[in-house]
């Protein structure tokens, strides 16, 4: 499957009947004057569904919002096209084809879509692809704000990392509050991580990786850097120990990290990166899979690693999905949320993530997984309602069931 290891090709889009009985795609909320654009908030903790917003993608795999643009979310198609919903409604063009520049298939493809802050004034936007050859490209484009086609032939280069497999991409991009752009790397594919890549700071496999695109050529590596003064390591790595980083998001209330990291064979994780801790996290592979010895599989050494806030075993699914903390206006009363799904089992669950610590698990998968079946990705659009992508070509909106 496309977080784990590569082993189902792309398929064609198969239709679903969607949640809540519906056979058309929702129109996103109109913008209106109250603070809340998604409409009007309902009170308490209400039952929850989802509603259809589009179909008919090819293999979407993120979801992400240009700063500022109420009025269109943008969805990464793996085959490399980013898309547009503008008001509810699909775009026939794609905002940015890179089809021809990229391999895809398994967890290849076009990873990950980042808008700088300031894209209303600057239109610049990143996105993470694996070339032809299949090694990883972090590249910046251009795009006008409010038009729905970005220039292509606008590319610059970023941040090139070959690849020594096919799988374990990573692929996440995101800019923190502090305006630096993190990006999410696997730690290179196979399987045990044969060079221990993970535990190697020297490399950018298997790491989160923190860059300042603001300066420097093509980028500029910020001061507080965790390892910037460490000898023998990258200074761009902000954490380590990472398998497969598939979809990290920042909580926009707290500044923390939240980061979904896919399992090997028996356990799957959710880790935190705490704002006040400023990086520096070793989250354990692959001396651990989620809170277990993995190399040595007992009596492994887990001084200093950060274990993960949750985990699930194989019996309950495969491959995770991460997931966003909620901090819209329409729902009020889960605030501080976390949604995640299981790529496999396609079911859809939440935590409440307060201080690195996960409380009141939920399971959501017979109000909101009806009509996932291989869960993607999670997003936020610009009042932080959320939404859920599946690779089968549909985007739905958690929404209060009322």
């Amino acid at each position: 499957m496309l977080p784990r290891r590569g082993r189902l090709l792309l398929m064609a889009t198969t239709l679903v009947i969607p949640a809540c009985g519906s056979s058309a795609p929702t129109p996103l909320p109109t913008p209106s004057s109250s603070t809340c654009g998604a409409g009007a908030p309902v009170a308490g903790t209400p039952a929850l569904t989802t509603v259809l917003v589009a179909r008919g993608l090819s293999s979407p795999l993120d979801l992400q919002f240009a700063p500022g643009d109420r009025s269109r979310i943008f969805v990464v198609e793996q085959p490399g096209r980013i898309r547009v919903i503008r008001d509810g409604a699909l775009v026939a063009a794609p905002f940015l084809d890179v089809s021809g520049r990229i391999s895809t298939g398994g967890e290849r493809g076009l990873l990950g879509l980042a808008f700088h802050p300031g894209y209303a004034q600057n239109g610049r936007f990143f996105v993470n692809y694996t070339d032809r050859n299949g090694d990883t490209h972090v590249a910046e484009f251009h795009g006008g704000p409010g038009t729905d086609a970005a220039d292509a032939g606008s590319e610059r280069a970023v941040l090139f990392v070959a690849q020594p497999f096919a799988n374990h991409n990573g692929g996440g991009l995101t800019f923190g509050r502090d305006g630096m752009l993190y990006v999410g790397l696997g730690d290179g594919g196979s399987g045990g991580d044969p060079f221990r890549n993970g535990q190697n700071l020297g490399t950018l496999l298997g790491k989160m990786l923190r860059i300042d695109v603001d300066h420097g050529n093509p980028y500029s590596v910020p001061a507080d850097n965790p390892f910037v003064s460490t000898a023998g390591a990258r200074g761009e790595v902000w954490a380590y120990g990472l398998r497969n980083p598939w979809r990290f998001s920042f909580d926009a209330a707290s500044g923390d990290l939240v980061i979904a990291d896919v399992g090997q064979g028996q356990w799957e994780e959710i880790d935190v990166g705490l704002a006040s801790r400023r990086g520096g996290e070793n989250y354990g592979w692959n001396i651990t899979e989620g809170n277990h010895c993995f190399q040595p599989s007992s009596g492994c050494n887990t001084a200093g690693i950060t274990p993960p806030i949750l985990e699930y075993g194989h019996d309950e699914g495969c491959s995770v999905t991460g997931g966003v903390v909620y901090r819209g206006c329409r729902m009020p009363g889960y605030q501080g949320t976390y949604f995640y799904a299981d790529y496999c089992s396609h079911f859809v669950r939440s935590i409440r993530v307060a201080n690195g610590q996960a409380t009141e698990p939920r399971d959501w998968t017979a109000a909101l997984g009806r009509g996932l079946d291989r869960p993607t990705s999670f997003g936020v659009d610009a009042d932080g309602e959320a939404y859920i992508v599946d690779q089968d070509g549909e985007v739905y909106r958690i929404v209060p069931a009322s």
